[in-house]
């Protein structure tokens, strides 16, 4: 006799589905300081948009940062305006990007395949360890990974639609609001990738005649009436701007050999198995004999849905995998698909009755990998710059100015929770000549597109003393060795220390002494024991 299957997993609620997705993404979004150098610096474009009330141009260190689209930014911005620098507001564009693709996974399949599948394939995705940290960290990843997800599917759903004289504009229209989303999210990946899916997938199942759907003009008018205001105003405001972001940042960075992290083509298919764990085992297990239900017979899987999933795979691993330069979070688009590939292969292996046990048991299994991952993180991946606070009571106040000595890091105006940029010394000259992707870079970079700012806020070494000699106090922030390089911060106060940074209070000069950092008298006796910094609790820092 067979067994009845629980309501729950023939005829999941979506909404209830779609709660529990936010509710467990966001969850432990808290507990971790922002790691360096993709969230402090994301984190901090975010706050400084919020904190400079210019919603149109992302700012690094108060010069125009043009890596990106702002879209990342303006969630951070709105979210950090009602709770302030806190590490999960920081985090929450990629809490629902990983939402999005997961809520639109759950909804395709429930229409067009299974509703056991559909549940499955959504727990799987939710649970692997690489998608739920990447829906914790804040960079643009999970968030563009969201926005192709969504287009694919609502496109694929939209194909499918109109072949059976269902309405299909709703989900076209929704598939080019996501495409405009992606676009916004982190450029032309958010349309080509996407687009390239369908094509492929439209040509190897003979819906050719789906194709003129590309060509629908109220799908364009959708995009570009969303995407297309932000990218017409930064061209006419900053001339440079489509040859840097889009000649530099797309197709140079996607051919050239010249920036970091570079890897073999074979990189993602390792990182794809290891970081799926354990679901990524079931690929091993022997298929089984599964016993049908009446939802299985209602509905029957198409083959044209595997084909649709195997095609999304290959074209993300792929596309990624040709340039020399690769992150791990470049591949997330990859994991619906995969992970619906996983739990199709969990349910042919067993029989209904042995399977859903197991299906607990590796739930279970998983969600305590993930939690585990973000625990570990927390205790051994903490940056010195997310540590190095300010005593209790001892603040930057209005009128004094922040100065990082031969380095800028990203995560100190975030917990400093500044209000305006902070000067960066360092040898600007050498840094025109640098080509290596890294911060130095990044400033300089940014400081082409606003030279009477960068003026402003990039000191020479040379110039030191025209910028510390003032009758305003400065923090000055560098190595916890700098004070051996620059013997004048002697005369500062160490406020504060940890393996890494340190933090000094200069008084400055109050008569504006051009000299004062050759005359100021050394102290009597040594300076206290730096103080011990006292281990991150929470998403506010106290303690």
């Amino acid at each position: 006799m067979k067994r009845a299957a629980p309501a729950w997993w023939t005829s999941p609620r979506p909404l209830w589905i779609i709660v529990a997705l936010f509710a467990w993404l966001l969850a432990t979004a808290w507990m971790r300081p922002l790691m360096a150098p993709d969230e402090g610096r994301y984190g901090g474009v975010a706050l400084a948009m919020l904190r400079s009330g210019d919603w149109l141009v992302p700012r690094l260190d108060g010069l125009p940062f043009f890596h990106k689209p702002p879209l990342f930014y303006w969630i951070g911005a709105a979210a950090m305006s009602i709770t302030g620098p806190v590490e999960w507001a920081a985090r929450l564009p990629s809490v629902l990007g990983g939402a999005v693709a997961a809520a639109a996974l759950f909804l395709f399949l429930r229409r067009w395949s299974t509703a056991r599948l559909a549940l499955l394939s959504t727990v799987v995705l939710a649970t692997t360890p690489f998608f739920f940290l990447g829906a914790q960290f804040a960079n643009l990843d999970m968030l563009v990974a969201g926005c192709i997800s969504a287009t694919v599917l609502l496109a694929a759903g939209a194909a499918l639609a109109r072949e059976r004289e269902e309405p299909w504009r709703a989900l076209l229209a929704g598939a080019w609001l996501f495409a405009a989303a992606g676009l916004l999210a982190k450029g032309l990946i958010g349309l080509v990738l996407p687009a390239m899916v369908i094509f492929i997938w439209c040509a190897t199942t003979r819906r050719l005649a789906s194709l003129r759907l590309a060509l629908w003009l109220p799908g364009w008018a959708v995009l570009l009436a969303v995407a297309g205001p932000w990218f017409v105003a930064m061209q006419l405001r900053y001339p440079e701007f489509f040859d840097y972001f889009v000649v530099t940042q797309h197709f140079r960075r996607f051919a050239s050999s010249g920036f970091n992290n570079e890897h073999g083509f074979w990189f993602y298919l390792p990182v794809l198995a290891g970081l799926t764990l354990p679901w990524f085992a079931w690929v091993f297990v022997p298929r089984g004999s599964n016993e049908g239900t009446s939802d299985d017979a209602a509905r029957p899987r198409l083959p044209d849905i595997d084909r649709l999933m195997w095609i999304w795979l290959a074209v993300i691993v792929v596309f990624f995998s040709l340039p020399r330069s690769k992150l791990v979070g470049y591949v997330l688009p990859a994991l619906p698909p995969l992970a619906y590939l996983i739990a199709q292969r969990v349910l042919a292996s067993r029989s209904l009755e042995a399977l859903l046990p197991k299906v607990r048991a590796m739930t279970l299994a998983a969600a305590t990998v993930c939690i585990g991952c973000v625990v570990a993180v927390m205790v051994y991946s903490s940056p010195p710059g997310t540590r190095l606070r300010l005593p209790a009571g001892q603040a930057v106040a209005p009128g004094e100015q922040v100065l990082m000595l031969d380095g800028y890091h990203y995560e100190i105006p975030f917990y400093w929770n500044l209000r305006e940029p902070v000067l960066v010394a360092d040898d600007w000259k050498a840094a025109a000549e640098d080509t290596r992707d890294n911060w130095r870079k990044e400033i300089f970079d940014a400081s082409r597109f606003d030279p009477a700012r960068a003026a402003r806020t990039l000191v020479d070494r040379t110039e030191l003393a025209d910028v510390l000699c003032v009758p305003h106090a400065t923090w000055v922030v560098g190595s916890n060795t700098a004070h051996l390089a620059n013997p004048w911060l002697h005369h500062a106060q160490l406020v504060a220390v940890n393996d890494g940074l340190a933090a000094w209070h200069f008084k400055g000069s109050a008569t504006g002494d051009p000299h004062c950092l050759d005359t100021a008298p050394f102290p009597a006796a040594a300076p206290a024991a730096p103080p011990t910094p006292a281990p991150h609790s929470g998403a506010n820092g106290n303690g």
